[in-house]
């Protein structure tokens, strides 16, 4: 087995981690820790990437659209891009869509997590409420924010489209929209290309298998990468529920979860997730079974 050290090395020379790691495994699909090694690794690429006057420029005209789209549909109390990645589309949209917008965003990864708050600071941006989370289990309560929005996070996770279109959907109130990669509206180069990374396809079949009400699917006018096309897909939910005061939830049963001296403590699954470095710890397999955690932490 390549040792993580060994695969740093391996990145530095320019090899593709996912496929190193696929091939290491012997499976077809990108697990979630393929994708979290992989892309933990690129941590400050992205910001890195901002540097050109190129990427700055599409990063400009791509988080402007986004921000018009959202505007478009509603005037949104809260948002949340899911893939946060190191915040450089969460900084774009933000600035156009205003500072009122409560923010939230979190990531497989917690290193990109930690370059994301870094980043949100030196635009100016120091409310965002930020986290490391999964996209099979999102640690946020149900209906509790206005838009969510993907970015290329769905991407490397071909295959398991449905599980993670369910819990975008659960957590969001009004609109749920997706900007990833457009299979079915793609060259066949780019589709070989596609199948090859393990991307994810069909998002607006799966979506309306599950029975959402896709009201847009196209392709996005602002893409990277014409190898890798962005489509445009827009599910309206429109519930009609109260947007709660505090939207952090314990990922394994999706209940509130209440800071207790430097923890999340979920009094449901009786599970304490650590804050490291400030940034709220909230996968599964970090929750420590702690019964006694508040009682403990009270008499302190």
């Amino acid at each position: 087995m390549i040792t993580p050290h060994e695969l740093k090395i391996l990145y530095a020379q320019g090899q593709n981690i996912s496929a190193l790691l696929r091939k290491e495994l012997d499976v077809k699909q990108n697990t979630q820790e393929i994708i979290e090694i992989s892309y933990d690794m690129q941590t400050g690429s992205y910001i890195k990437a901002m540097k050109s006057e190129d990427m700055a420029k599409h990063k400009e005209e791509y988080t402007t659209e986004i921000a018009k789209v959202i505007l478009s549909l509603c005037n949104p109390i809260s948002v949340l891009e899911a893939g946060v990645g190191e915040a450089t589309t969460l900084s774009g949209v933000l600035k156009h869509l205003g500072n009122e917008v409560s923010s939230y965003g979190f990531d497989l990864s917690w290193s990109r997590v930690a370059y994301a708050k870094d980043w949100l600071h030196t635009q100016g941006i120091t409310s965002t409420v930020l986290c490391s989370g999964d996209l099979f289990n999102i640690p946020f309560l149900d209906n509790s924010i206005d838009v969510v929005y993907t970015s290329h996070s769905i991407e490397p996770n071909g295959g398991n489209e449905e599980p993670i279109l369910r819990e975008l959907y659960r957590v969001a109130r009004k609109y749920l929209i997706l900007l990833e990669p457009g299979y079915e509206l793609s060259s066949e180069e780019a589709k070989q290309r596609m199948d090859s990374h393990g991307y994810c396809k069909n998002l607006k079949g799966a979506s309306h298998s599950l029975g959402y009400d896709v009201i847009k699917h196209k392709l996005f006018p602002f893409t990277s990468n014409p190898l890798n096309p962005t489509a445009l897909t827009i599910i309206s939910k429109q519930s009609d529920t109260e947007l709660p005061s505090d939207v952090l939830a314990c990922p394994k049963l999706k209940t509130p979860v209440k800071k207790i001296n430097g923890a999340l403590y979920s009094t449901e699954a009786l599970l304490a997730y650590p804050i490291l470095g400030g940034i709220p710890c909230l996968r599964i397999e970090n929750g420590i079974f702690a019964s006694k955690y508040q009682e403990v932490m009270e008499k302190s």
